[in-house]
């Protein structure tokens, strides 16, 4: 019979991706460790969401809110070998639900390093 379970991708960190997510409140981290581990499994969790700014580069967000304060976690399955988490971070803007430049410019450019870690870009 053919095995319909496959191995979980490999969860790979970029930058301080994985030290942002350790300051944060443990229920978001649970929340965005869920979320992580569906991707693993091929799947989606019901709050990611394509990323605006990245077509369909599979570049998604999760974003969890807790006390008053939004957080979110942004990766990528664009890579067929594992799954990249680019940045985790706590939304302080009060400009609407845009993600701030700085961070879209630092998700683009550990984007850019995931590829080359995949050998998929120079």
């Amino acid at each position: 019979m053919p095995k319909t379970h496959h191995e979980p991708k490999p969860l790979l960190w970029v930058g301080s991706a994985k030290k942002d997510l350790q300051a944060m409140p443990e229920e978001v981290q649970d929340a965005f460790g869920y979320a992580l581990h569906l991707a693993q499994a091929g799947g989606k969790h019901a709050h990611a969401k394509p990323l605006k700014g990245f077509g369909s580069a599979g570049v998604l967000e999760v974003v969890e809110s807790e006390s008053g304060s939004t957080y979110r976690a942004v990766y990528t399955v664009k890579i067929a070998s594992a799954v990249y988490v680019l940045h985790c971070f706590q939304k302080k803007s009060t400009s609407g639900v845009a993600t701030p430049k700085p961070d879209m410019d630092l998700v683009r450019d550990r984007l850019k390093a995931a590829l080359v870690h995949a050998g998929l870009s120079q």
